[in-house]
């Protein structure tokens, strides 16, 4: 993510307002069976956290989601939004009660399997308590009805603006890194992937964008369309995106044959064809280089809206209120691997996305006879010992301070002195492993350099902690 653009001033988020839905309670239910109150006594409470230390309350414990289908209702004009997300999940552990992330908005009610189920708010995290334990490896499924104005996510110190943020003619949704509660109930935290369907009804004339592909035809009624997306690969909550306005759209496919969809707001209509053809352009490149592209489909989005930067979600790279260089594009397609493919488990190892799409960027200039890695390499080492990008370990990001330029740049620096390290036809063969080892999966650092050492049959844990690992710069 974050490909932030130098001078952009990010707009001010919305008010945010927490609202706490009363507690409902589950209507009495008949004894349980001898097997069944063992499940009882045996459940607990799952953990209102994933366990990553540095976001210890983003995500839950005690299940597993599979998918979410989430349908919203949205008017641009009250800003108001109605939804019902129905998540399928397993269970973990036997639980007698579970946590969703949800930021704002009025519950007003949950089932668990077809049965009403009790909740309760606190801060952004919905308490569910079904009528009965959910038991050890038990598929399950929640289904959360709740309307009310998302308030997205405001860090002008850190990250900026993101999650749903409304827009004069509909919203900009880009969530990094733990946004998506701002308009679904999610296990929002990059560990648990899961598939999904989306069903957006908007005014008339209004186009709604998600992840994936159209599953049929726009349908209209009594001035308003449903939109009907699935993105059928797994994706981290992040990037779901429901980004909705007026927009002018070109489809088709790249030279080898990936569907292509570009969509542009109306203030950057001279961009769509730019957009278009140079997603279409760079998706079949990194497919050479990366491996098979991991989607079904490609290409951008660019909103009016200021954000001041650009997210990679899944199958469509959002640009926050500019039109990108082809350098942009370069660094949010190559995410499509290495953050969405490939994603991590726990935000300490941001450089496996951060790193490989600004190496991403480098290689482009090299493909496209504008530079090499090995002068912007060179470039970057010239910087002063005291430079504060040496002082920032990228190989772990730091909570309070995610984006730092070292997690991209220095993260892009440890790529190319592996390279120069094992040489080009150990380096980029690695790289095809990586993709298609881990692909759709969850990636580590210590993975990355067992794999590394692996294809080399070299001891590289000197290079690694000298680049990831130390507040100083390599010598």
């Amino acid at each position: 993510m974050r490909y932030r653009r130098r001078g952009v001033a990010l707009l001010a988020a919305l008010v945010s307002a927490l609202a706490c839905a009363p507690a409902d309670q589950p209507p009495p239910s008949a004894g349980p069976s001898t097997a069944e109150a063992r499940t009882v006594s045996d459940a607990r409470a799952g953990a209102p956290g994933i366990g990553d230390a540095d976001f210890p309350r983003d995500g839950n414990g005690g299940y597993d989601v599979a998918h979410y289908a989430i349908a919203v209702d949205y008017t641009p004009a009250t800003k108001r939004l109605e939804g019902v997300t129905t998540i399928e999940a397993a269970a973990t552990q036997a639980l007698s009660s579970f946590n969703l992330d949800l930021s704002g908005f009025e519950v007003s009610k949950v089932t668990v399997d077809g049965a009403p189920a009790g909740f309760s708010r606190q801060g952004q995290e919905l308490t569910v308590r079904p009528a009965r334990a959910i038991g050890d490896d038990a598929r399950f499924t929640v289904e959360v009805a709740y309307a009310g104005v998302p308030a997205p996510v405001q860090d002008a110190d850190n990250l900026g603006v993101y999650g749903f943020i409304p827009t004069a003619d509909g919203a900009f949704v880009a969530a990094e890194p733990d946004g998506a509660k701002t308009w679904f109930p999610a296990n929002d935290h990059p560990a648990d992937k899961a598939t999904f369907d989306f069903a957006i009804t908007v005014p008339a004339g209004v186009t709604a964008l998600a992840n994936g592909e159209l599953t049929g035809r726009p349908a209209t009624a009594n001035g308003r369309t449903t939109w009907r997306w699935r993105e059928r690969r797994q994706m981290v909550t992040y990037l779901a995106t429901a980004t909705l306005g007026r927009f002018e759209l070109r489809e088709g496919r790249s030279g080898a044959g990936t569907p292509v969809i570009a969509a542009v707001d109306p203030a950057f209509k001279k961009s769509l064809d730019h957009v278009y053809e140079t997603s279409g352009e760079v998706t079949d490149y990194w497919a050479t280089v990366f491996g098979p592209y991991p989607f079904d489909s490609t290409g951008g989005v660019v909103d009016d809206y200021a954000a001041g930067y650009a997210l990679e979600n899944q199958t469509k790279p959002m640009y926050g209120g500019f039109d990108p260089d082809e350098t942009i594009i370069a660094h949010e397609l190559a995410h499509q691997w290495f953050g969405n493919s490939l994603s991590i488990r726990r935000w300490q190892d941001l450089w496996l996305n951060e790193g490989f799409a600004t190496y991403a960027e480098w290689l482009w200039a090299e493909h496209k006879g504008k530079g090499t890695a090995e002068a912007s390499f060179a470039q970057n080492l010239a910087r002063p010992a005291d430079d504060p990008m040496w002082a920032y370990p990228p190989g772990r990001a730091k909570p309070n301070d995610l984006f730092n330029q070292s997690v991209y740049t220095r993260g892009a620096m440890t790529l190319h002195a592996l390279r120069k390290a094992v040489g080009d036809k150990t380096f980029f063969a690695l790289l095809r492993t990586w993709t298609a080892e881990h692909r759709y999966g969850h990636v580590t650092t210590d993975q990355f350099v067992a794999l590394a050492e692996r294809m080399s049959g070299k001891d590289l844990g000197p290079l690694f902690d000298a680049w990831l690992f130390q507040p100083r710069r390599p010598s």
